[in-house]
Formats: structure tokens, sequence, C-alpha cells
């Protein structure tokens, strides 16, 4: 049985994932992703997932880091606000994420919403899977897709605040990057003591960011 990873995931120095008033026009809310994200975004990893063949870019510690997102993946976990920017039912059936037709997941991926629907299969292997459950069985039904493999917990923060809280995260990498968001969606509430259960190891970079690592304990 894999483990169960969150990687790569990035929050400001406040704590924020995901900045407010998210819409069609600004998926991260008032938050510039290219300011959380360019630590990961100029790295030669980053370039080659989103399908650049000849890919360029920085090869050091962020391109280690980042080069993990997708290794030894099976499975993913997301909440339905990583997925779309529609709130309550369904109101746009053509509506298919926003990465395309060929999403960067190439995994099933468990979509968490209080308003199920049929499964969506996409180029390059990824199926959306939109299911209404609890952290412990949408883990329990990611384990199974992914067999020997990892599951991944993608996010958004409220998802990985909750797998961490139930303590269902083996080991999550968390990035700070320099910047401050003031308001959105906080990974860190009601997370206190977290160090109780965590080991915490963070590593520098050149780039202006910390990556965390947070490894469950025994």
């Amino acid at each position: 049985m894999g483990l169960t990873r969150t990687q790569n995931f990035t929050v400001s120095l406040d704590g924020f994932a995901t900045g407010e008033g998210q819409s069609l026009e600004a998926p991260f809310g008032h938050a510039d992703p290219s300011r959380l994200m360019q630590w990961a975004m100029q790295t030669r990893s980053f370039a080659r997932t989103h399908g650049q063949v000849n890919a360029t870019g920085t090869t050091g510690i962020d391109d280690v880091y980042a080069s993990s997102f997708d290794h030894g993946i099976g499975a993913e976990i997301m909440g339905r606000h990583k997925f779309t920017y529609e709130r309550g039912p369904w109101s746009d059936p053509d509506w298919r994420g926003w990465w395309g037709d060929n999403p960067p997941f190439h995994t099933p991926v468990f979509v968490l919403t209080h308003y199920p629907r049929e499964p969506i299969e996409m180029e390059g292997g990824t199926t959306f899977h939109f299911i209404d459950a609890t952290p412990a069985e949408a883990l329990a039904q990611a384990k199974e897709a992914a067999g020997e493999l990892d599951v991944r917990i993608g996010g958004g923060p409220s998802v990985v605040r909750d797998f961490l809280a139930e303590g269902l995260i083996d080991i999550a990498h968390i990035v700070l990057a320099p910047v401050l968001l003031g308001r959105g969606v906080r990974v860190w509430d009601g997370l206190e003591s977290l160090e109780e259960r965590y080991d915490i190891e963070p590593t520098s970079s050149p780039s202006g960011v910390v990556h965390l690592t947070l490894t469950r304990k025994p």
C-alpha cells in the first residue's frame, strides 16, 4: 500500500493558499498564482509536466521538489473548488476543469463535492470522479484506485487542512512563498499543535521560498 502525500502545495507567509473571490476569470481569487507558484513555474520539471518536450528552466533545489509532483502517484483527491469556480448545484455541464483536454494528473481524480455527478474521462488517463464523502471515505476509494502507488491530496487549502486534522496524510510538502495575501482561505486554521503529530523539516531555497516537509510521527 502506498503513502498519502501532499506535494508542491504552496501558501503565502500568512498561510493563504488561495485568494478571496474565486471566479471563472480569477481561479485563485484576488491572488496572483504567478506570485505564489513562481518557484515552481520557473523550473524545468514544471515545464515538462505541462507538456513542453524541449523544456528549459532552473534545475536547483526547487526543481528537485517540483520533479516529485507526479512521481509514484496513482490517484488524487481534490476539493470541488480546485476543479471549478461554481458553487451549489452544477449549472455548466460542459465544464471539464481548468486544465484543458489533457490535465496534468494522468490518474483517477476524486473530486469532493456535495453534488455528485457522472465521471468525466479526459485524455492522458485522467478521470474525474465526483463523490460526496468524508476524508477517510474518499481516501479509501482513492487507495483502492491507486493500488500500490501513492495517493496525492491535491488541495485546495480546506481539503489539505481537513486531511491533516484527521492525521490522514503521511508526508506533506508545503511551500512558504515570500508573499502576503491578507485574505482568502488559510490552510493552518484549526491545526494548533500540529508539530506534536508531525516532524517538520524546513529547507530554504535561493528563490526565497521555504520547503516544509511534514512527516507523520509513528
